[in-house]
């Protein structure tokens, strides 16, 4: 008997060759030459109806649903908005509420008759949600009680429908329930429309915060996405065949519990689309509490929780004011913002079972990139992981040039997860994507010898908060409306429970009470986009000899100032 421990390369070259499940095979996407899963289900809806089986799938407080029930109620759903709405294939139709089983089943439905879900975030400003729903041309937006008060907010008339999610304080909104429970009346229970999309029909339209104006829509197709849920399926199954001895079976379904938001890629699809294949429960919960969330990985048997690094830094400290139970977590993991690597170590001490792992993956990449995860994260806790199979790698100098590992530059990715484009914005494609499928990401980074990936800083001007991208010239962009405010610059701040904050240097007149300035940027910027550290001086900003702020030593000052690193 050989003691050979085959190599994670080894491991996944055995998984993906010809005849296994997981087998790869030469492909394209958009023209573009990649790699994909040749067993994979050809569109999302053919994973929601393969996987529609009696097993436990939403829990909701005390509202439960299986796959069946879901993609019966999701059915119900795509008849009324071809039936009523006349959705059409390549249609827009957005999704704005907490994370309510009818995002889920609004998001199945969408998918399923070809049109292009948007998942708008449900943090944003009227204005911000105005801008959104224009920029995708949407027809019909679903949304609850509190997107509804500030849709109703918006000045500008739109042209889109809204259909109201258990709310019925909006005559002009009819609800979602009612409008089902009529139709259910007239024509019965009806099956899932024929209208069905292809694999590079456009599927969804998620937005991120670039480093400057609006925010843009990322636009995936079917085949990207299904890229990503089956690239994590062969990275899991990587992983436990490279342990010394498989792990026992769960005596129970697997569950996992959904702590962050629909509307990012992690909650959509590393949650979310990710559990149908394994026919994993998903638990909601109205809004992030930390003592709730132990209480229902007690009773709800939770195998898996995948949360920005605060969230995991709230559960690690409620586990241990409390001494909860939580010994049926197996795998803590990470998305959003890197974790500090004390943290990483903290969740092994912290829970009986679980182990940490994380990963790097973009909107753009529909979260997929790199990954780690389990004795592996400990013993490299500030990486990222490796690269997934069906995806590439590459570090390059400001001229374009390929690095060699331990060389410091921009990260490139390309592959079946990258997405199509910019939704209509050829200016950003233009200075996104490179010769040969490569996407700039943004991000400085370097591989060591392994392929262990490192992100050390980033390129794009963005703040990266508990999982939200913030754009700093947005948030420059408003402090400079204020009349007393001649120059600001907005920067990233460490934190160990968000992993980055948004602090503020700001060239003033003279000086501004701290609660009239809150006050005048919660008009102009979502909540979580303003400053909690902000710095005021009354001599211009530093700047280079070529007239740009030296944001990086305006940092560094306000990191010297907080005692942080």
């Amino acid at each position: 008997m050989s003691d050979h421990q085959p190599s994670r390369a080894e491991v996944i070259g055995a998984l993906t060759a010809a005849g296994q499940p997981f087998e790869l095979i030469d492909s394209s996407v958009y023209g573009r030459d990649c790699r994909f899963f040749k067993h994979a289900p050809a569109t999302l809806r053919d994973l929601f109806a393969d996987n529609a089986t009696d097993a436990e799938f939403l829990v909701y407080a005390d509202e439960r649903l299986s796959y069946a029930e879901a993609y019966s109620q999701a059915a119900q759903i795509a008849q009324l908005l071809i039936r009523d709405y006349g959705i059409a294939k390549g249609d827009r139709v957005a999704i704005s509420m907490r994370n309510y089983p009818e995002w889920i089943l609004s998001f199945m439905a969408v998918t399923s008759i070809g049109g292009i879900a948007v998942a708008m975030n449900s943090l944003w400003r009227p204005d911000e949600m105005a801008y959104g729903l224009t920029d995708c041309g949407a027809k019909v937006l679903l949304a609850d009680d509190e997107r509804l008060q500030r849709f109703a907010q918006i000045e500008q008339p739109l042209s889109v429908q809204t259909i109201a999610v258990r709310s019925s304080d909006y005559p002009e909104s009819p609800e979602l329930s009612v409008l089902l429970a009529a139709q259910v009346a007239e024509h019965g229970i009806l099956a899932m429309p024929e209208q069905c999309p292809t694999a590079e029909d456009d599927a969804a339209i998620l937005y991120t915060s670039g480093s400057t104006g609006h925010p843009k829509g990322v636009v995936s197709c079917h085949m990207n996405i299904l890229a990503a849920l089956l690239s994590w399926e062969l990275d899991q199954t990587s992983a436990i065949a490279m342990l010394p001895e498989p792990p026992a079976p769960l005596a129970h379904q697997a569950a996992t519990l959904l702590a962050v938001p629909l509307f990012h890629a992690t909650g959509s699809h590393a949650v979310y689309l990710a559990s149908y294949r394994h026919q994993r429960k998903i638990v909601s919960m109205y809004k992030w509490d930390a003592a709730a969330a132990a209480k229902l990985i007690e009773t709800e048997q939770i195998n898996s929780f995948i949360a920005p690094a605060a969230m995991t830094g709230d559960l690690v400290q409620e586990a241990a004011r409390t001494q909860s139970d939580l010994s049926t977590l197996a795998s803590v993991g990470g998305g959003g913002a890197p974790r500090a690597p004390e943290q990483v170590r903290s969740i092994e001490k912290s829970f009986t079972n679980a182990l940490p792992s994380t990963g790097w993956g973009m909107t753009e990449t529909n979260a997929i990139g790199t990954g780690i995860g389990g004795l592996d994260y400990l013993a490299h806790p500030e990486s990222s992981g490796r690269c997934s199979a069906v995806m590439e790698l590459q570090v390059i100098d400001e001229q374009g040039n390929e690095l060699a590992a331990g060389e410091r530059g921009e990260l490139l990715i390309r592959g079946a997860a990258v997405f199509r484009g910019y939704w209509q914005r050829p200016d950003a494609n233009a200075e996104t994507f490179l010769p040969g499928g490569w996407m700039r990401t943004g991000d400085v980074a370097y591989l060591d010898d392994e392929g262990y990936l490192y992100i050390v800083d980033r390129i794009k001007d963005l703040v990266i908060r508990g999982g939200e991208n913030i754009g700093c010239g947005e948030v420059e962009a408003a402090l400079l409306e204020h009349p007393l405010i001649q120059e600001a610059s907005v920067y990233a701040v460490p934190d160990e429970r968000l992993g980055e904050e948004v602090g503020s240097t700001l060239y003033v007149a003279s000086a501004i009470a701290e609660q009239d300035l809150s006050g005048f940027l919660q008009e102009r910027l979502a909540k979580f986009k303003i400053p909690r550290f902000i710095h005021q001086q009354v001599e211009p900003l530093p700047r280079t000899a070529s007239g740009k702020i030296l944001k990086r030593d305006l940092r560094e000052q306000a990191c010297q100032r907080l005692g942080l690193s």
